[in-house]
C-alpha cells in the first residue's frame, strides 16, 4: 500500500560511468545525476522545515547505484563522529538510504554512513516491524569533513539487492535520509511522513529506472579456517585438576550463489559458527524462564527475514554446531520462499510450560529444518505459512503454521497466525530430566510431567491482533491461546499451555519547534492469562509515561499492578486452582536516558515494589538498579559500563544481592579494525537462612575476553582472540578457572 503508488515515479538516471569513491565529489560524472533534496524534519517532530541543508545526488550505470551526500553544517565543529566497529554508529551524525527494491512495501534495505565512512546496514521488516542490523551487505562509501559540513561518497552494487529484473524498467520505492544528533535527534527525509500510517515503508516515493541492470548468476567463494586452543577442567570437586589441552583446526566453506535473478542457493561446510564476540551479560538469579540470545552467525543471518513470522517459529540459534547448512531463498513477484536444512553435533531442546521453561541437551545429532512461504496479495493484504522439523534418534517436532497480515486501511492492522505441532519425545529425554535416575526416584516437576505426557503429542496455538492507529493515538487488542502439547522447538516459545488477552491504549503528543520538549506519550494496557483448564495465571495493568527533552533526553515512569500465580505446592501435578498461592506484584519503575554531549550516552533504570520470590515461593521487597554510561576518549577509544544491582528483601531481611558488571574497552584503529577487551563479572550473595532448599552462600563468575578484528568487508575478516572464564561456590575459596581459549579465524570472499 505505497502511499505514492499514485504518483509519477522520480526518473534515475542512467550514466555509463562509474564514480571514485573517496568522499571528495569531483568527478564530472556527479553533474549528470539527479539532485534529491533532503529538507523534512520527520521525527520527532511532524514534518518541519530542516534547520540545515541537504542533498542528494544519485544516478546508476547498470551494475550499482551511485549517491553522493552533501551535509552542510553551520558548526562542523559539533558534527558527532567516531572511529566505530561496523553497525556501531548510530549515535554519531548519519546520511543514508532505505531501498525497497521490490515495491512490495513489506521489506527495506537501510544504508547509513557516518561522515568518517563508517558503515551501518540492516533490512527494516515490516510484517515484525523489526530492523535486523545483522544483515552485511558489500557495499562502498567514503566520507570527508570541511569547513562547512561532510560530504559521503556511495556506491551499492546492485547485486546486493533483490529485484526483478524480467520488467525492462524497475521501479523501486526509497527514502534519503539524514540524522542530525544535537540537543535533539532530527530524522531529515526528502519526503513527508505520515504519522497516523504505521508503515513507513510503504509511504516512500517510487523511483524508476535500472533499464540495463540484470542480476547474473553472481558467485560469492568464502572459504574460512578457524583454530582453537581450548584447556578445561572440572573444579565441582575435592581436588582441582590440572588443565586438559586440545586444539582444533576447522577449515570450512561458505558459497553463496545467485542462481537465477530472483533466486540464491547458499552452502557452507564444516563451518566455524563459533560466537566470536561475548554476548551482553544477563541476569536470571529470579527467573524460572529461559534467556533469549540474539543469532549473530552469517549463514544463518542471510536473508534470515524472509523466515519471519508473528511467532518466533525459526530461532536459528537452536541450531549449535552443524557440519553443513543449505539454504535456498527467492523473491518475485509477490511470491517469497525460504527453506534450509543444517545438521547439529548435539540436540538442545527448549520444554516450555505456564510457569517456568527449561533446556535439555541431548549428546547425539539431529537434523534441522525450515521452510517459508509468502505471498503478498496487494499492497494491504500477505499469506505466509511455515514449517520447521527438528529430529534425532528418537525425538521429533514438526511444526505447520498459516499467517495473514491485512491492513484495510493506512490506520488498521489485523494479524492472524494458527500453528499445529507435533512433538514425540523418546526415553533418553526423561533419562537427561532425571539425571538418569529410575523414574520412580526423579525429581518431578513441570518440565518431566510435560514430557511424560505421552498422549498429548499434538498441540495448537494461535494468534489474533488488530491495531487501529493515527496521528496522536493508537488502541490495539491481542488474544493468543498456546494448548500444553504446542511446542515450537525450531523457534523460541518459553510458554505454553496458556490462552492471554491484551489490550491497550496510547497518547502522543507533539511539541512544538520553540518548546523544551519534542515528544511526550502515555501508555497503558490490561492482560489476563488463563491455562488450558480456564485457571488464572495473571492478571496485570500497566501505565507508563514517557517525555522526550534537550540533550536527546529521556524520562519515563510507569506502575504496574499484577495478580500472578506463585509455584506449585505438588510439583507432580499441573494444576494450578489448590496448588498454588495466588500473590499480587505492585511495582514503580522510572527511566532516564541522556546524550549530552559526542560519544556520551548516559542511562539509568530504577524499578522497586513486591515481588515473588520464586525460589522459597512468597512476596518479598525487590529493588532493581542498572546505570550504563558509555563515552569515547576522542574518535578512536570507546568505554561502555553496565552495571546490574538487586536485591531481594523478606521481612526485613536480604534474601539475595546480586551484582552484575559488564565492561568492555575498545580501541578503534581504523574503519577496519579494532582491539577490544570484555569482562562479565556476576557475584551474588544469598542468606542461606531466607532458603527453603539448600543453596551456595556464595556465588561469583568471572569471565574475559580480548579480541581483535580486522573487517576488509563483512565476509573478509580475521579475529584474533583469547576468552576464559571460573567461578567461586561455597565449596572455593576464590574464583577459580574452569576455562581457557585462543582462538583465531580468517575468511576471504572471492566476489566471482
Amino acid at each position: 500500500m505505497n502511499a505514492f503508488a499514485e504518483k509519477a515515479p522520480i526518473d534515475i538516471p542512467y550514466v555509463p560511468e562509474s564514480a571514485t569513491i573517496d568522499g571528495n565529489i569531483q568527478d564530472p560524472v556527479w553533474q549528470k545525476a539527479k539532485t534529491i533534496q533532503i529538507d523534512n524534519v520527520t521525527w520527532p517532530h511532524d514534518n518541519i522545515a530542516s534547520p540545515v541543508k541537504t542533498k542528494a545526488l544519485v544516478y546508476e550505470n547498470g551494475s550499482s547505484l551511485f549517491v553522493a551526500f552533501i551535509a552542510k553544517d553551520p558548526n562542523p565543529e559539533k558534527i558527532r563522529v567516531h572511529y566505530r566497529d561496523r553497525d556501531k554508529i548510530w549515535n554519531d551524525d548519519l546520511v543514508g538510504l532505505k531501498i525497497d527494491s521490490l515495491n512490495t512495501s513489506r521489506n527495506a534495505y537501510q544504508f547509513f554512513i557516518n561522515p568518517l565512512g563508517v558503515q551501518l546496514d540492516s533490512i527494516e521488516d515490516e510484517l515484525t516491524k523489526n530492523e535486523n542490523a545483522s544483515w552485511n551487505g558489500i557495499w562502498s562509501s567514503k566520507g570527508t569533513i570541511s569547513n562547512d559540513g561532510y560530504t559521503v561518497e556511495v556506491e551499492i552494487p546492485l547485486r546486493v539487492l533483490n529485484f526483478d529484473d524480467s520488467k525492462k524498467t524497475k521501479t523501486m520505492a526509497m527514502e534519503f535520509l539524514r540524522f542530525l544528533p544535537r540537543d535533539e535527534r532530527l530524522r531529515i527525509s526528502n519526503m513527508q511522513l505520515d504519522h497516523s500510517n504505521s508503515c513507513w515503508i510503504c509511504q516512500m516515493p517510487l523511483f524508476s529506472g535500472f533499464e540495463q541492470a540484470k542480476q547474473s548468476s553472481n558467485i560469492t567463494v568464502t572459504p574460512a579456517l578457524a583454530i582453537a586452543n581450548t584447556q578445561t577442567r572440572d573444579i565441582d570437586g575435592a581436588e582441582i585438576p590440572d588443565f586438559s589441552d586440545e586444539t582444533d583446526y576447522e577449515p570450512g566453506l561458505d558459497v553463496k550463489w545467485a542462481i537465477t535473478p530472483d533466486t540464491t542457493l547458499n552452502l557452507t561446510l564444516n563451518p566455524d559458527f563459533s560466537q566470536v564476540e561475548a554476548d551482553t551479560g544477563q541476569l536470571s538469579v529470579n527467573n524460572s524462564f529461559s534467556l533469549f540470545f540474539p543469532e549473530k552467525r552469517a549463514f544463518f543471518l542471510e536473508n534470515d527475514d524472509y523466515f519471519s513470522s508473528h511467532l518466533n517459529l525459526v530461532h536459528t540459534r537452536n541450531v549449535a554446531s552443524p557440519d553443513y547448512g543449505v539454504k535456498l531463498t527467492s523473491s518475485k513477484q509477490g511470491h517469497t520462499f525460504a527453506g534450509f536444512v543444517a545438521n547439529d553435533e548435539m540436540t538442545n531442546v527448549l520444554i516450555p510450560g505456564n510457569l517456568g521453561s527449561s533446556i535439555v541437551s541431548l549428546e547425539q545429532k539431529s537434523e534441522n529444518a525450515a521452510l517459508r512461504y509468502r505471498y503478498d496479495v496487494d499492497g494491504s493484504l500477505s499469506i505466509g505459512a511455515t514449517s520447521t522439523v527438528r529430529q534425532s534418534e528418537n525425538y521429533r517436532n514438526q511444526v505447520f503454521s498459516l499467517d495473514s497480515k491485512y491492513r484495510p486501511t493506512k490506520h488498521d492492522t489485523v494479524k492472524l497466525q494458527a500453528t499445529l505441532t507435533d512433538t514425540e519425545y523418546d526415553q533418553h529425554f526423561v533419562d537427561e530430566l532425571c539425571d538418569d535416575d529410575p523414574l520412580a526416584d526423579c525429581e518431578l516437576d513441570e518440565s518431566v510431567l510435560r514430557v511424560l505426557n505421552e498422549n498429548d503429542k499434538q498441540g495448537l496455538g494461535y494468534l489474533a491482533s488488530y491495531e487501529h492507529n493515527r496521528k496522536h493515538w493508537r488502541a490495539f487488542a491481542s488474544y493468543r491461546n498456546y494448548e500444553s502439547a504446542f511446542r515450537a522447538d525450531m523457534g523460541f516459545l518459553s510458554q505454553v499451555d496458556f490462552n492471554k488477552f491484551v489490550t491497550g491504549f496510547e497518547y502522543r503528543w507533539y511539541g512544538e519547534e520553540n518548546n523544551w520538549w519534542n515528544r511526550a506519550n502515555w501508555y497503558t494496557d490490561w492482560d489476563i492469562t488463563h491455562n488450558e483448564d480456564g485457571e488464572l495465571l495473571e492478571k496485570e495493568v500497566q501505565s507508563s509515561f514517557k517525555l522526550q527533552g534537550p540533550l536527546q533526553s529521556i524520562i519515563e515512569f510507569g506502575i504496574d499492578h499484577r495478580k500472578r500465580t506463585g509455584l506449585r505446592y505438588d510439583e507432580s501435578v499441573l494444576s494450578i486452582d489448590g496448588n498454588t498461592d495466588l500473590f499480587t506484584e505492585n511495582t514503580q519503575w522510572a527511566y532516564f536516558e541522556m546524550k549530552p554531549k559526542a560519544g556520551v550516552f548516559a542511562a539509568l533504570t530504577l524499578n522497586t515494589g513486591n515481588r515473588v520470590d520464586l525460589a522459597n515461593n512468597r512476596l518479598g521487597q525487590r529493588h532493581l538498579i542498572k546505570p550504563t554510561l558509555n563515552f569515547n576518549l576522542g574518535r578512536h577509544f570507546e568505554v561502555k559500563l553496565r552495571h546490574t544491582y538487586e536485591r531481594f528483601e523478606h521481612e526485613g531481611e536480604d534474601v539475595y544481592t546480586a551484582n552484575l558488571s559488564d565492561v568492555r574497552l575498545t580501541y578503534q584503529f581504523g574503519i577496519n579494525s579494532y582491539i577490544r577487551l570484555a569482562v562479565i563479572n556476576l557475584d551474588i550473595d544469598r542468606n542461606q537462612q531466607k532458603y527453603l532448599d539448600e543453596v551456595d552462600s556464595r556465588y561469583k563468575k568471572l569471565s574475559t575476553q580480548l579480541l581483535y578484528s580486522y573487517k576488509l568487508n563483512p565476509e573478509t575478516v580475521l579475529f584474533v582472540g583469547y576468552s576464559d572464564s571460573g567461578y567461586q561456590d561455597d565449596d572455593l575459596t576464590s574464583i577459580t578457572k574452569d576455562n581457557k581459549t585462543f582462538f583465531a579465524k580468517f575468511s576471504y570472499a572471492w566476489l566471482l
